[in-house]
């Protein structure tokens, strides 16, 4: 087997039986770097079975806006490319992905179905639908995280504290080099077109309960664009990381996050290339592999092992306690979600931060914190400002509807992943940020005036 046991788990009690072996691509969407697709390839030619790879295109995903259905439909239009050129079939199918899903895999006759590791809870949903329809194997593994996220940790880690030895006790085991992808005979799985892109990107929409949000100009989708962004970090960037990556105004973040979300770069890919960089940065490719894998896994870590990751009953015991302590304090600012959306506040610094997600797809880590914090401070409730967030964070942010972002709106709002600090009012013992200590750090009126 290509692939490290340990990143493949069963989610049905059948076995595999004969027919093709079809890869349900959900979570990495490219054909190279893509352990979930090398092991369905695996199967495939050890079983000289046909392989075929399939995606679900839900036409109206949770909280999708057209910025995220441009910027997916056009890496995966470059992922049909790629895997055609190795004679893999591509089949795209509109629809819920439960009914779709299971229904295909009876028309092709699969006799095992591979499939991504994800922790949210609609892939989590689809994922228990397929199983309970299909009459074959349904093989999930783990492409997205180093170290497989099952076998980093049994149970959610309170801090990236105890996560990170868990994670470099197998970090060598797993970060190894990528096998290419076989080529197939030409009447592999036979039967499917090309996609017509053009088609499919007509007749997807985005959720009617959202406002229209159009895509980001000038940011290039896809795989080979996501590996030439990274090149450019690593040869531009990735030295000073260490001391700038805090000052939104420097420019030196790795801007790979939209990528990774939608599985056009592999989060163990960059890991490598940024190893292979080391000895001309040390100290800074050590912080940002902290932040690509450690931070990134806690993560995942904690939507899979806490079902309700999104609410305020998932915070820890100490911050939920703290915060309803201080529920009742005076706010010196209430808003309505319509004034944080239109970037409306009294707070130039504030407005700027959203223009930056509303504008870019994507808001520095920094300023996110300072964001979702007085999200906290001008909301009637630490429940009101949770749900504030995340949905702006989900209908803006590229990388929205992802760990990372649910993670991100709750260290900042409820103290996830971090300590007790100084009683405050509204804050209680959630960290405190402001404006003065923003001014500290970098040039405030700059990034205002960019963003404005």
């Amino acid at each position: 087997m290509l692939v490290h046991p340990a990143r493949v788990r069963s989610l049905s009690q059948n076995a595999p039986r004969q027919g093709p072996v079809v890869y349900w691509m959900t979570r990495e969407q490219r054909a190279a770097d893509n352990w979930g697709l090398l092991h369905a390839a695996a199967l495939a030619g050890q079983d000289k079975a046909p392989l075929g790879v399939l995606f679900a295109l839900a036409p109206t995903y949770p909280g999708a806006t057209a910025r995220h259905y441009d910027f997916m439909l056009r890496g995966l239009a470059e992922t049909e490319a790629a895997l055609r050129a190795r004679n893999i079939p591509f089949f795209l199918l509109p629809g819920d992905p439960a009914a779709t899903v299971p229904a295909f895999l009876h028309q092709t006759g699969a006799g095992t179905c591979v499939t991504d590791f994800d922790p949210m809870r609609i892939k989590r949903h689809w994922q228990g639908a397929v199983a309970a329809a299909f009459a074959g194997a349904l093989v999930e593994v783990d492409g997205h995280n180093v170290v497989p996220c099952l076998l980093a940790s049994s149970r959610r880690d309170y801090a990236a504290a105890t996560l990170r030895p868990k994670i470099h006790h197998r970090l060598a085991e797993f970060l190894e080099p990528f096998p290419e992808l076989p080529h197939f005979a030409a009447a592999n799985l036979d039967g499917c077109d090309p996609v017509d892109w053009a088609a499919v990107a007509g007749s997807v929409t985005a959720d009617p309960a959202v406002p229209p949000v159009p895509p980001v100009a000038g940011l290039c989708p896809g795989p080979a664009a996501a590996r030439a962004a990274l090149a450019d970090f690593i040869a531009n960037r990735l030295p000073g990381y260490a001391t700038r990556r805090n000052d939104p105004n420097a420019g030196a973040v790795s801007g790979l996050s939209p990528y990774f979300h939608f599985g056009q770069l592999s989060p163990q890919r960059a890991a490598l290339d940024i190893l292979a960089a080391k000895d001309r940065a040390p100290a800074d490719a050590d912080a940002y592999l902290e932040e690509l894998i450690i931070r990134r896994e806690l993560s995942d870590n904690y939507c899979h092992y806490t079902p309700d990751y999104d609410q305020f009953s998932a915070l820890p015991d100490w911050a939920q306690k703290t915060l309803a302590a201080h529920a009742g304090d005076a706010r010196p600012y209430v808003y309505e979600p319509a004034a944080f959306e239109a970037g409306a506040t009294h707070s130039a610094l504030w407005n700027a931060a959203q223009g930056q997600l509303v504008r870019t797809g994507r808001i520095h880590g920094y300023m996110r914190m300072y964001w979702a914090k007085k999200i906290l401070e001008w909301s009637a409730s630490p429940q009101a400002a949770i749900a504030i967030a995340l949905t702006l964070n989900d209908r803006y942010a590229l990388d929205g509807r992802d760990p990372n972002g649910v993670v991100g709106v709750l260290w900042s709002v409820g103290g996830l992943h971090d300590r007790p600090w100084a009683n405050r009012a509204v804050y209680g013992q959630v960290r405190y940020m402001n404006e003065r200590g923003c001014r500290r750090k970098f040039d405030v009126d700059a990034y205002v005036a960019r963003y404005r």
